[in-house]
């Protein structure tokens, strides 16, 4: 295979006059003779220039939309709009026939949800194309991050007998004949006969396991797949996503929300810097889509406007126990506008409260801290009150909830006592109790649920369009 040059690349450069072989997917094939050729790297096409009457009929009838071509030609300046050069064709090649009648791609606009029934082909759309490309470099952002940090990426297991949530929402891994399993003389399912000896499950979280590396290596982060099997059917929730986990020895629950604010305002950065032209292109999409709600739904910013808000104002930081105030004296909750209405503290907030104080309270991220126990996990730091955890949730407009960290509890005693009160295993988690007995310290962590970083910067509305297949309940297709 000869040498291509990617189409962007052509594209940056003001050069002409010189020969290249550019590879990609025919977009369109306009009066047998101008060809838009995209192969990925940019939502840019590279109009190729075809002697029609010098080319042989046969070729030319097997250039359709979605046909996998290669082009060798001469760089030339354009005379059309929208572009400086295109390519003069010497030679083509086709690599992959396109049936027409069937490419289900045609050159139109097709809905968000029809692309979700052919995800396998969706990465060939220009919104696709951008939101991916935009992932891509969200992910590479958040490990330039954390290695210019000097923290250590540590792979925590997928299989795991632990929940670290003690939520139960898990999806069970077994190799038993499930028609016929062995049983225990309780006449319960002898998991002792599974693959691992014991129940397992994919995991909810690589915190527990996280902050085993803290312990030693003094800052960790994961990044990587968990699974929750929550029976949540909308726009914002995944039964597969991606999560990010750091976790840092001789941290305090301040040092957790600086770092967070600074790794989130980095992130969106680098993508402002590096994806311009694919965030003006979803910028555009989305004002277009808003101009369809009623005004008062309308959001006050574009897309990039938004961004840039969120680095060029520091996150609001309040206690959970301001928050309510706030909430309970609220238009919204006086009226009985919320779905949930606001009325006691130790109330669990719901998206609709969270969206409140970041976009018409405060109009900014909101960093909320010290929740009340109750609501919150077993190995969060108890404070002094006895009531509340030094805990912190990151709160976006648009999405709510995004970060959810604390200062974990580094007290052996207080840690077994909050467990046994929520009838968690101690015997199972030796191994995490055993950082508290051998040199503990104060640390904390957070998650940071990739896909709804990728779903605010770049305005989707649907968790499932920034993911590649989209695990959901009864749907895995692909």
């Amino acid at each position: 295979m000869s040498q291509r040059v990617k189409i962007k690349q052509i594209l940056l450069s003001d050069k002409a006059n010189y020969e290249v072989t550019v590879k990609g997917w025919v977009r369109t094939f306009r009066n047998n003779q101008f060809i838009a050729l995209n192969d990925g790297s940019t939502n840019s096409n590279l109009q190729v220039v075809v002697d029609f009457e010098n080319t042989d009929p046969l070729l030319l009838k097997r250039i359709t939309t979605g046909a996998a071509i290669g082009v060798t030609g001469e760089v030339i300046p354009s005379l059309g709009k929208g572009q400086k050069v295109e390519i003069k064709a010497k030679h083509m090649e086709i690599y992959g026939d396109s049936d027409p009648e069937a490419y289900p791609l045609q050159p139109k606009k097709h809905s968000l949800e029809f692309l979700r029934e052919i995800a396998h082909l969706r990465f060939r759309t220009n919104t696709f194309g951008a939101v991916f490309r935009v992932r891509h470099a969200l992910a590479f952002a958040v490990h330039k991050f954390f290695n210019d940090k000097g923290f250590v990426y540590l792979h925590t297991p997928i299989i795991t007998a632990s929940d670290a949530e003690g939520a139960g929402e898990m999806f069970r891994v077994t190799t038993l004949d499930m028609k016929k399993p062995p049983l225990t003389p309780e006449g319960e399912i002898d998991y002792k006969e599974d693959f691992f000896g014991r129940s397992t499950n994919l995991t909810v979280s690589g915190q527990l396991e996280g902050e085993l590396g803290a312990m030693a290596f003094g800052e960790i982060y994961t990044f990587g797949p968990t699974f929750r099997a929550e029976n949540s059917n909308t726009a914002r929730h995944l039964a597969e996503f991606w999560m990010i986990e750091p976790e840092m020895a001789f941290y305090d629950l301040k040092d957790n929300m600086d770092l967070a604010e600074e790794f989130i305002q980095y992130v969106i950065r680098y993508v402002l810097e590096n994806n311009r032209e694919d965030l003006e292109f979803l910028a555009q999409r989305l004002a277009e889509e808003e101009k369809q709600k009623p005004q008062a739904e309308r959001s006050e910013l574009g897309l990039i406007e938004k961004l840039e808000f969120v680095l060029n104002n520091q996150f609001e930081r309040i206690s959970y126990t301001e928050a309510i105030e706030i909430l309970k004296n609220s238009k919204p909750n006086k009226n009985k506008k919320f779905q949930y209405p606001v009325e006691d503290w130790g109330t669990d907030l719901q998206s609709e409260h969270e969206r409140y104080l970041v976009e018409k309270h405060f109009k900014k991220p909101v960093i909320l801290t010290d929740y009340p126990a109750a609501i919150k996990s077993f190995y969060m730091k108890q404070n002094e009150d006895g009531k509340t955890v030094r805990a912190m949730d990151i709160l976006f407009p648009g999405i709510g909830e995004i970060v959810g960290g604390s200062q974990r509890e580094e007290n052996y005693d207080k840690l077994v006592g909050r467990m046994k009160e929520l009838h968690i295993p101690v015997e199972e988690l030796y191994w995490y109790l055993d950082t508290r007995r051998f040199g503990t310290c104060p640390h904390a962590g957070f998650g940071l649920g990739f896909e709804r970083l990728v779903l605010f910067v770049t305005g989707m509305t649907n968790i499932r369009d920034v993911i590649p297949f989209p695990r959901t309940p009864k749907n895995a297709e692909f």
